[in-house]
């Protein structure tokens, strides 16, 4: 049975609560409109409000918590590492900035060897386009409607979804492209093969009516992740590559959000054995416990700057904390089986778990995902595909089911039309499975919304 009763907040948090509405400017927000939940604790898959009340963290957070909350091995290496250097000058060598450059290094493709630290996954992006450009001479950069990419000025003209529409100022020489989303093709597909026949066509035609000797890059998520967890079809990011060589363009991956776990493959490019020229990455390298992100660049982008100047850089890069961080997490995540759990999890517990939820929830338009990243497309009606959100906007009954997920004791992440599933990939079959029995209860809920036959 679901409590439906207001839980007693404590003294503390309603202090918290008091002092976030006075002073806490929140992003992506109409701030007047918010009533925040307080989190005072979490530990594994789960976290904890501020009247005690429990919830399993099917979001992870920002889809970050890769090993989950409280990692104690995590937690003692941050705590080490302040205890002997909390901070220095990036201009100087830290031993914890060149172990996780070497164990980052270690999980790209042959011929990426070199990795600049940033503070996060827009100022990746960022970083990424700027040695595309100044390694071409070139000045456009290609980026997908269906993507995110960030929030900093270049990062946020490149996404593709609507939260650019407010900054775009058209000037940022970003051209956007139709990638392949079977389940909403732009190009009429009745195929997985002709979905990647037809949307490769279609980048090469843009490539070519653009100019192929203005194009600096090609920036992709290997899944886009916010926009949709779109695993793109077989040969797709193949024929990207192809195209990158042929016009002398840098292919970018963008695998901020599906990169260390998240697909379950250290990188999302894993899955399909492509080579980039630069990969941005952030969000699960540390786990979120301490902000990190960076580029990890080819020998030839490398050797761009070997004489020349590189014209970046930032305050923190490679903050030792930070660093000691993501070498505390990817070690755990080598030693502990993390990445093998977030497949197998997928494959064998959310994956079957979230289509039998489809058989029995005509809402359900689709599901599709990796490891432990899924998304449940969300429909009014399975013949037409009419979304049960506008794009850009949200519904009564998006509003709905998030009510139900949280009264279950559930934290969903969602977008538009869309509820993901995107636990920590530490998760446990019975997690998963609790999980799964709250968002089918709260799927439940919303059946009426539904128009379809």
């Amino acid at each position: 049975m679901t409590d439906t009763t207001e839980p007693t907040r404590s003294a503390s948090g309603a202090r918290t609560f008091e002092l976030d509405r006075a002073h806490v400017f929140h992003s992506w927000s109409a701030q007047a409109r918010l009533k925040p939940m307080v989190v005072e604790r979490a530990e594994g898959s789960y976290f904890w409000d501020d009247a005690g009340r429990r919830y399993l963290d099917f979001s992870s957070q920002l889809v970050f918590t890769n090993i989950g909350h409280q990692h104690p091995a995590v937690v003692a290496a941050i705590r080490d590492q302040a205890e002997r250097l909390c901070t220095v000058a990036p201009q100087h060598a830290n031993d914890q900035r060149s172990e996780a450059a070497r164990l980052i290094a270690e999980l790209a493709p042959t011929g990426l060897e070199k990795v600049f630290f940033t503070n996060g996954g827009a100022e990746a992006i960022e970083h990424a386009t700027r040695m595309a450009r100044l390694h071409t001479g070139r000045h456009k950069v290609l980026a997908a409607y269906r993507s995110y990419h960030g929030a900093t000025s270049t990062a946020i003209n490149l996404t593709g979804d609507p939260r650019r529409w407010p900054s775009d100022t058209g000037s940022a020489g970003v051209v956007h492209f139709w990638g392949p989303f079977p389940y909403r093709s732009s190009f009429y597909s009745t195929t997985d093969e002709e979905e990647c026949e037809r949307a490769l066509a279609h980048l090469q035609q843009v490539i070519a009516f653009e100019g192929p000797q203005t194009i600096a890059a090609i920036v992709l998520e290997t899944v886009p992740g916010t926009a949709g967890i779109m695993p793109p079809p077989e040969g797709y990011l193949a024929g990207v590559r192809e195209l990158c060589d042929r016009f002398g363009i840098v292919y970018i991956a963008d695998e901020v959000m599906a990169g260390f776990g998240r697909t379950g493959r250290w990188f999302a490019l894993d899955h399909w054995g492509v080579r980039p020229d630069l990969i941005a990455f952030a969000k699960g390298v540390t786990s979120g416990y301490v902000p990190l992100g960076g580029v990890v660049v080819s020998d030839e982008i490398a050797a761009t700057f070997a004489e020349r100047v590189y014209p970046g850089g930032l305050t923190y890069s490679g903050h030792p904390l930070a660093c000691a961080a993501a070498v505390a997490t990817i070690t755990a995540m080598h030693e502990e089986g993390i990445v093998e759990n977030a497949d197998r999890i997928g494959r064998e517990v959310l994956g079957p778990g979230l289509r039998q939820l489809a058989d029995r929830h005509p809402v359900i338009g689709e599901v599709r995902g990796l490891g432990v990243f899924w998304a449940l497309e969300l429909v009014a009606d399975r013949a037409t595909r009419e979304p049960l959100a506008p794009y850009g906007g949200t519904s009564p009954a998006m509003t709905e089911l998030v009510s139900a997920c949280l009264l279950r004791g559930l934290v969903p992440f969602t977008n538009y039309n869309r509820l993901h599933v995107v636990p920590p990939c530490t998760i446990g079959d019975e997690e998963a499975k609790e999980g799964l029995a709250a968002l089918d209860d709260a799927l439940a809920t919303i059946g009426g919304h539904y128009t379809g036959g």
